[in-house]
C-alpha cells in the first residue's frame, strides 16, 4: 500500500460514505490515483460502491489498521503526546465558539444579528491563525497528514467569502467536518479511541 493509498483510504474510513469527488478535495492527489484506489478496493473486496457513493467494508478497515498501527511505529510518540496535550486548549476554544454560534443565551440562535455572528466568525479567524501553527508542528511529526492545512484554509475562505454553512455544517468539507477529522487522527495516530477521549471530556 502506498503512502497515496493510505491517504484515500483513511479518508474515506473518515467520511463513511464519500464519492471520488469528496476524497479528492479531502486529499488534493491526483483524481486519477483516487479513482483508482477506489476501483482498486472495490475489487479487491475493501470497498462497496452504490450510485457513486463508495464506503469501507470491514475487511478494507482490518486492511487499513494494519497500515495505520504499521505508521505508528515510525511517529514520535513522545512529541505528539505533546503536541495533542496543546491541541485540547485549541479544542476548547473551537467548542466554544460552535455552541456560541448555534445558541445565543438559552434560545437557538436565529442568525438575525450579523454582528452577532460576525463577532463569532472573528473569533474563529483568530483561532485559525493560532492553529495554523500548531497544524504545522503536527505535520513535521506526521507527514501523512499535509491536506489538512489547505483544508482549514479552504473552509475558512468560504465561510470569509460568504457561506457560513461551512463552519458546521456536518455533510461538507466545513471549518467542523475538517476539525473532527484531523482530531480523530490525532487519537488514532496515539493510538486511542474516541470513545475515551470522549469520556476524558474531549471530544469535539
Amino acid at each position: 500500500m502506498t503512502d497515496a493509498e493510505l491517504v484515500v483510504r483513511q479518508a474515506l474510513r473518515l467520511k463513511g460514505r464519500a464519492t471520488a469527488e469528496a476524497i479528492v478535495g479531502a486529499t488534493f492527489l491526483d483524481p486519477n490515483i483516487v479513482q483508482e484506489t477506489l476501483t482498486e478496493m472495490v475489487t479487491g473486496g475493501e470497498a462497496i460502491e452504490a450510485s457513486g457513493r463508495f464506503r469501507c467494508t470491514p475487511a478494507g478497515r482490518d486492511a487499513l489498521e494494519e497500515r495505520l498501527a504499521t505508521e505508528r511505529t515510525s511517529i514520535d510518540q513522545a512529541a505528539l503526546e505533546v503536541l495533542y496535550e496543546l491541541f485540547d486548549e485549541h479544542n476548547n476554544l473551537l467548542k466554544a465558539l460552535a455552541s456560541s454560534w448555534q445558541m445565543r443565551g438559552d434560545a437557538p440562535n436565529d442568525h438575525n444579528d450579523a454582528a452577532y455572528d460576525d463577532a463569532i466568525l472573528a473569533q474563529l479567524g483568530q483561532l485559525h491563525e493560532q492553529f495554523g501553527p500548531f497544524v504545522d508542528r503536527v505535520l513535521d511529526v506526521a507527514p501523512r497528514l499535509a491536506a489538512y492545512r489547505q483544508r482549514f484554509d479552504t473552509a475558512l475562505d468560504k465561510i470569509n467569502a460568504g457561506d457560513h454553512t461551512f463552519f458546521l455544517r456536518p455533510v461538507i468539507d466545513s471549518y467542523h467536518t475538517v476539525w473532527f477529522e484531523f482530531h480523530e487522527e490525532l487519537i488514532g495516530l496515539l493510538g486511542r479511541t474516541r470513545q475515551a477521549e470522549a469520556a476524558a471530556g474531549r471530544a469535539d
